[in-house]
């Protein structure tokens, strides 16, 4: 069998054993901006005494234990002491209900729960349901309440510091899961195994070429892909100068961060771009973030109209790129040294092989939509669907992943994203993709947000709606329509101008800056929008 080094012991015990154990593994900033200095050796030493509560607990190789915290330094030692006992770590969105906790908890056969008092609540309401639960491991509880519900703090005290584990492990050994966003139906957890920890710091390293003397920040929370594998896996592994911010988004406080901690290289989301395009251009003046070099963005496509406006303001150029839960690290980018097509996905990593197929898996022409596949077997690809199997072995044809992606290639080789294959509008016969249309509404200076999404029409077989967010002060009228109208018509095509316009206060999206459609059709047609739990909160 194929080994591979525990992701844990690489991210924590190894720069101990190396001599980079006082060296700082991250700087973390508080909600009111006071900072912490944390080293390689106190987050080994913490996340040892949790494996040791864990172990001690009775959690065995393979079993789960979920971890139900807002962004936190205790999510993170917990997440490696899970691992350091070869068990399998599953992170939880802290703004999770009790459906979507029960969902998950329940499908991921969840041993030990890792919480704090004010989502206490949540749990207990379900736990009777949870046949495999078998303890609450409450992070801010001074003393025991029961053997089920138990003080962390508590159990932490009496646990030494130290914790034997094997280095070296089979590669194969199940690492986290990673719930999918839900955003085409019920979430499905992917398993990833520590083998795919090189494909992971192999893309860190193409993509963002960071320096030693450079400070990196990923604003990504770790229960999305995103936050786990650059924001906490792969930069404490490259021993990277980074800094993790525990605080929600608000634009002056991000803008003040990459001013004070003199950021070099961001990553972050192409809503945030557009949450801030929303500010005042006054503002922007007031911060100096002249020392950014680079900009990357990742959770849904970055219009051209943001990735202009960003590389305008910030003074710097903007990569955007492209993988998903199941693929486990970056597939498809923009990167120094490669000239950016605004819009465009990029290109593959270099180990990565793409095409674009259709339905039969016959190879497309450059120009033509397809499917967006990728050849199977890199080391960070997802290993099944907890208790779906038949739904993971969906996504394979031979030895070709299925992404659920459309895109088409252009003659250059850049890959161009048009929405996910169950998104596309087929209006009188044309295909339509909801991106091409929201990038060209977006451009409408009145426009602020917007999705467009098809539904059953009987002359068109799908006629396109658009839901619209005005900026503050800016009122809906018939010339700011025919706005829209002709721009799409230039942009587009004049088929793919929709049929309706309806104004909203927000539109639905996962914390991860995808456009829940199917929520906003489920409203149009009065019917129930299934799974609202990875919903980004307003």
């Amino acid at each position: 069998m194929k080994s591979s080094q525990n992701i844990a012991f690489t991210c924590t015990r190894q720069p101990c054993e190396t001599g980079h154990g006082n060296e700082q593994a991250f700087k973390w900033i508080h909600n009111d901006l006071s900072e912490s200095l944390f080293t390689y050796q106190e987050i080994d030493r913490a996340s040892n005494r949790i494996a040791q509560v864990l172990k001690q607990s009775g959690i065995t190789p393979g079993q789960c234990v979920s971890i139900y915290l807002p962004k936190s330094v205790e999510l993170i030692d917990s997440f490696f002491g899970i691992l350091k006992n070869e068990a399998v770590a599953c992170i939880l969105f802290s703004t999770f209900g009790e459906s979507a906790l029960y969902d998950r908890l329940s499908d991921s056969q969840t041993r030990i729960l890792i919480t704090r008092k004010s989502l206490l609540k949540k749990v207990q309401k379900i736990e009777g349901d949870l046949n495999e639960l078998q303890a609450i491991l409450v992070t801010d509880l001074e003393a025991h309440q029961d053997d089920f519900i138990r003080s962390l703090p508590q159990l932490l005290a009496e646990a030494p510091d130290d914790f034997e584990f094997s280095a070296e492990i089979e590669a194969e050994t199940p690492a986290f899961i990673q719930y999918t966003s839900g955003s085409t139906g019920k979430p499905k957890g992917a398993l990833h195994v520590h083998g795919g920890l090189g494909t992971m710091l192999d893309s860190f390293k193409e993509v963002f070429e960071i320096q030693p003397d450079e400070t990196f920040w990923c604003t990504a929370d770790p229960a999305w892909i995103t936050g786990l594998v650059y924001g906490v896996i792969s930069p404490l592994a490259c021993r990277t100068n980074q800094i993790q911010f525990g605080g929600n988004f608000g634009a002056e406080t991000w803008l003040e961060i990459l001013q004070r901690e003199k950021v070099n290289i961001w990553y972050t989301a192409p809503t945030a771009l557009r949450m801030l395009m929303q500010e005042e251009a006054e503002l922007f003046h007031q911060y100096d973030y002249s020392i950014l070099k680079r900009m990357y963005s990742v959770g849904e496509p970055l219009n051209p109209e943001v990735y202009h406006w960003a590389k305008k303001v910030f003074g710097c150029e903007v990569y955007d790129n492209w993988f998903q839960s199941e693929t486990g690290s970056i597939m498809i980018t923009n990167k120094p040294g490669r000239v950016v097509k605004p819009g465009s996905m990029g290109k593959p990593l270099s180990y990565i092989e793409a095409m674009i197929l259709d339905d039969a898996m016959q190879p497309l022409p450059v120009g033509r939509q397809g499917n967006l596949c990728l050849k199977k077997d890199w080391g960070s690809m997802f290993r099944t669907y907890i208790n779906k199997e038949a739904l993971y072995q969906e996504k394979f044809n031979g030895d070709i992943y299925i992404s659920g992606d459309l895109a088409y290639q252009d003659k250059e080789g850049y890959y161009w994203y048009v929405s996910r294959a169950d998104d596309v509008i087929n209006t009188a016969g044309h295909l339509v993709g909801p991106f091409e249309v929201e990038s060209a509404l977006l451009e409408i200076e009145e426009i602020v947000d917007v999705a467009v999404i098809g539904v059953p029409d009987p002359i068109l077989h799908e006629k396109i709606i658009a839901f619209l967010r005005l900026k503050a002060g800016c009122e809906w009228s018939r010339a700011l329509e025919l706005k829209c109208r002709v721009n799409i018509s230039n942009k587009v095509s004049t088929t793919a101008t929709p049929q309706e316009y309806h104004l909203v206060d927000s539109i639905p999206k996962n914390k991860s800056g995808k456009i829940l459609r199917r929520v906003l059709k489920a409203r149009y047609e009065g019917k129930d929008p299934g799974d609202l739990s990875t919903m980004e909160e307003k």
